[in-house]
């Protein structure tokens, strides 16, 4: 936060995403109860932790807004590489224990790639409450993960604002079905197909920007 300034209001982006994220880790972690005692393989991943984190998703995604100073921008990107990186692993379901360690990493990737100006891994490591060795593990991990796979088009970051403008939608009067899983498009070939008209997309921006 600048000196002498007022604490910001969180982008309405952040809250969609933080709560989009808590509805697929708790139908995770509720699969994976379930599963108990089964001949299942767990999918290794250096995201994965022992323990589920104390803070909830909502309060880590504040903190992260608070203390890192990206850009609204940032979080969309974030969303769509985490998108991304479990497209190529499909294995890995996005759950209490893992959350955490892919959102801080996914935020990092994405404020490198956006922003002008940013923190280093070190302080991106202290607001993600981990230490620089594993966030720097981590963001390697990631990229590879992706396949250095960073560019967005503007058809992509619409079709992802308007999955979280859906979302949005879910909040305000919840549908009797659930909405899908974490990911929204095919890929990026098929962007196209998935993005509103241009005013309807600089509409919804700028509802997740407020």
């Amino acid at each position: 936060m600048r000196t002498g300034e007022v604490a910001e209001a969180v982008p309405r982006v952040v809250a969609i995403l933080s709560s989009l994220l808590q509805r697929v880790a708790e139908r995770n972690d509720a699969a994976a109860a379930a599963a108990v005692g089964e001949e299942a393989a767990a999918a290794v991943s250096a995201f994965q932790g022992l323990t589920k984190p104390a803070i909830s998703i909502g309060g880590y995604l504040e903190r992260i807004f608070r203390f890192a100073n990206c850009s609204p921008s940032c979080y969309v990107v974030a969303y769509i590489y985490l998108d991304r990186f479990l497209r190529r692993r499909p294995a890995l379901a996005v759950d209490s224990f893992n959350v955490h360690r892919l959102l801080i990493t996914s935020v990092l990737t994405a404020v490198k790639f956006v922003d002008d100006i940013c923190y280093n891994n070190a302080y991106f490591a202290r607001v993600g409450g981990i230490s620089l060795m594993e966030m720097n593990y981590l963001e390697v991990d990631f990229l590879f993960g992706i396949a250095f796979d960073l560019n967005v088009t503007p058809a992509a970051f619409a079709s992802y604002c308007a999955v979280l403008q859906s979302e949005m939608a879910y909040l305000e009067q919840p549908p009797a079905v659930d909405l899908p899983r974490l990911h929204c498009c095919p890929s990026d070939q098929d962007d196209a197909g998935c993005h509103h008209k241009q005013q309807q997309q600089q509409q919804q921006q700028h509802q997740l920007a407020v």
